[in-house]
């Protein structure tokens, strides 16, 4: 055992991971875990008090790593449609991209957001928040036309779950796909657009 190791919990998810990626969510151990990184299973204990904690922050910490490519689109500037569609079309990309590139951990990380309820929960509050960022500047800009900001925002985010909530993934290799996508994100910014002043 190595214990002098220096233990951040930055490491014990990075072990968790592969960890999870080796054995499968259903056999992965605390002490697999602890194994991996040379240490007693007390030690990641003290970082992370239970075998669900440990869980929920390594779902949380795939949450966040798929979030910070949409959080530069929504405090970038610039026009808001023209933001607002790559924001859109960026978050089906991660999440399309996820299941083609690793079913497996993509299963797996399903589950652990399954069960890490207030951890997604908040994902999602993260998400809808930055998609009123959008649309409140698209208002200041005169590009939208939208009454009540944090409403609309669930609304688009609700619109488009087909396209980035994972129970759908086994549609996302539909050759349609990229056609239907075109035609909805076309609907909604027409629907957000201000009535052109004449």
């Amino acid at each position: 055992m190595n214990e002098g190791v220096v233990l951040t919990p930055e490491r014990i998810l990075e072990a968790t991971e592969d960890v999870l990626r080796r054995f499968g969510l259903a056999k992965a151990t605390v002490v697999d875990v602890a194994r991996a990184l040379d240490v007693s299973h007390g030690s990641v204990y003290r970082h992370f008090p239970s075998k669900a904690s440990l869980r929920q922050a390594v779902a949380k910490r795939w949450l966040d790593r798929a979030n910070a490519p949409l959080e530069k689109i929504a405090e970038a500037s610039g026009p808001a449609p023209a933001r607002l569609e790559r924001w859109l079309r960026t978050m089906f990309e991660i999440k399309h991209k996820k299941v083609s590139d690793d079913p497996e951990m993509f299963a797996t990380y399903l589950t652990l957001a399954q069960e890490a309820c207030e951890v997604v929960k908040a994902h999602k509050e993260r998400l809808v928040s930055q998609v009123a960022h959008i649309l409140s500047d698209g208002v200041q800009q005169g590009a939208f036309e939208v009454t009540d900001v944090k409403a609309s925002a669930r609304a688009v985010f609700d619109a488009t779950i087909r396209y980035h909530h994972p129970a759908h993934s086994d549609e996302w290799s539909d050759p349609q796909l990229p056609a239907r996508i075109d035609a909805l994100l076309a609907l909604l910014l027409k629907g957000l657009e201000a009535p052109q002043k004449h």
